[in-house]
């Protein structure tokens, strides 16, 4: 494993900000020849970095410390009345390991994903070589889980198992089904699925509290947040 002293880091140049109009960004990466395995990669969230396919990255913006990265302690979540509503609402869906997700029917429900919730996103329009880059199977840790309603695939979970919790990487899920709530119930599920790993945080990503596509994270509380390198607990 490569120590964290020898790590070789790249930043970007500027670049339009996908969250906050008007503002440019520069993000760090980690070298991507860098030898990756899930002590490093712990290390890494810890540290507030964050996967994209492949890619090992954080912001990194001189004007800007928007982006502060997120995590739910699963341990000490309570459930708020909505949220237990939604689990329970959504406790006939049987959850499925699934190898990979390169078959048509994931990618379908994808494809419709990112048309109908995310036609202004980065990721729009969605192509195949698209999603299966930026939701790969990384480094031995990834999960897909499936959520199935009888056999229709309402939603599918892409999670990395790490050594202090899991990382919440992406979820995508069937768009007409907006009375299940689907995107909540998938966070439920990891952190109930943290806590039967004995795992005591779930990753959430980046908040940023000017974007409204990421006031979702501070429902779950208590939220930990990094700040000036120290993780501050919301209550």
């Amino acid at each position: 494993m490569t120590a964290l002293s020898k790590l070789k880091v790249y930043a970007t140049h500027p670049h339009p900000c996908s969250y906050l109009p008007g503002q440019d960004a520069t993000t760090l990466f980690i070298d991507p020849k860098t030898e990756v395995d899930k002590e490093l990669y712990s290390q890494l969230a810890s540290m507030g970095f964050r996967r994209s396919g492949g890619h090992i990255y954080r912001p990194h913006c001189d004007s800007c410390k928007a982006c502060i990265a997120s995590r739910i302690p699963v341990d000490a979540f309570e459930y708020k009345r909505k949220q237990r509503k939604i689990s329970n609402r959504n406790n006939d869906l049987l959850v499925e390991e699934i190898t990979d997700i390169a078959d048509d029917e994931y990618y379908h429900l994808y494809a419709r994903y990112i048309d109908q919730r995310h036609p202004d996103g980065d990721m729009f329009p969605p192509s195949k070589d698209q999603y299966l880059s930026f939701l790969t199977k990384e480094w031995g840790i990834t999960k897909f889980y499936g959520f199935r309603e009888n056999n229709k695939l309402l939603a599918v979970a892409i999670t990395d198992v790490m050594d202090n919790g899991l990382a919440a990487v992406y979820t995508f899920f069937d768009p007409e089904s907006d009375r299940r709530s689907l995107g909540s119930y998938a966070i439920l599920w990891q952190i109930e699925q943290a806590k039967k790993l004995q795992l005591p945080y779930v990753f959430l990503g980046y908040w940023i509290k000017e974007c409204r596509k990421m006031n979702y994270k501070t429902d779950y509380r208590p939220l930990e947040l990094l700040i000036n390198d120290q993780w501050l607990r919301m209550t």
